[in-house]
């Protein structure tokens, strides 16, 4: 089976693993696991098929799946929570966790707080990288307040990781428990909501707009973001159902954000 190489690093050598996703400029759960794997430089190679053959590719009948080469296992891991947690796994050397198990415990709830929570956002406010919603964009109430927990969350994250690497004498890089890890990648797609339907941000604190700044300025993310736009001009990998979620309200603006925006804070 063939796919293509990473995106932001080159393969030296043969793939270790199998990526089998949807476009990922949709998939927040296929982007989480990809953003680790080009974070870390986890050599290997992605198959981006359809939604529709997504049955045949995939034993579950989920994405994103992922297949180890390296050595070859004939298993199927699939739920981006489980990949990430193998990946974690073989690749002990690598911060996908933070070292200090007091932050590990901490980063650990807050990713299954993302995979489990969220649900008005994950399921009424799809992902959409590149879509920009301007006008009358409603926010139900429920929407509002996990946007608020987010919020929460992040400052939470920020204010106890700097407490915690000052006391180890450790140097703070700014991610969510300071080196980007899982909990990083988990929460990206739910900045990109933020940005695409213009959830609020009147509760957020500095630490938590810092955190989002970072984020929208790491090299990483911003190269996988210019992959996302490249994406989107080839209309073979267009999910119409999550283009326009509010066609026929004329209210509300459907177009694309420019490939150079950038996020500010104040």
């Amino acid at each position: 089976m063939e796919g293509n190489k990473p995106i932001t690093f080159d393969l030296n050598g043969d793939a270790k693993y199998h990526l089998i996703a949807i476009p990922s400029r949709y998939s927040g759960w296929c982007a989480r696991v990809a953003i680790v794997m080009e974070h870390f430089q986890l050599p290997y190679i992605c198959s981006t098929i359809k939604v529709c053959d997504v049955k045949k590719m995939s034993n579950s009948g989920l994405v994103p799946v992922l297949i180890p080469l390296s050595p070859k296992l004939d298993i199927q891991i699939y739920d981006s929570l489980a990949i990430c947690e193998f990946l974690a796994e073989s690749h002990p050397t690598l911060p996908l966790w933070p070292k200090d198990p007091v932050l590990r415990a901490l980063a650990r709830s807050a990713t299954a707080e993302m995979h489990s929570g969220f649900s008005e956002l994950r399921t009424n406010y799809h992902s959409s990288f590149v879509a920009r919603y301007t006008g009358n964009v409603p926010v139900t109430e429920k929407a509002r307040q996990e946007a608020e927990r987010a919020l929460s969350l992040w400052l939470e994250a920020r204010t106890k990781t700097a407490q915690r690497l000052k006391e180890l004498g450790e140097e703070d890089e700014g991610y969510l428990f300071g080196k980007f890890g899982i909990a990083d990648a988990f929460y990206w797609p739910i900045l990109w909501r933020f940005r695409t339907y213009s959830l609020p941000l009147t509760t957020a604190s500095p630490e938590a707009l810092l955190w989002a700044k970072k984020m929208w300025s790491d090299p990483t993310l911003k190269l996988l973001g210019k992959d996302y736009f490249k994406q989107a001009e080839d209309p073979e990998t267009a999910i119409i159902r999550y283009d326009d979620v509010f066609k026929g309200n004329p209210e509300i603006l459907f177009g694309r954000f420019e490939e150079d925006w950038e996020f500010t804070v104040g």
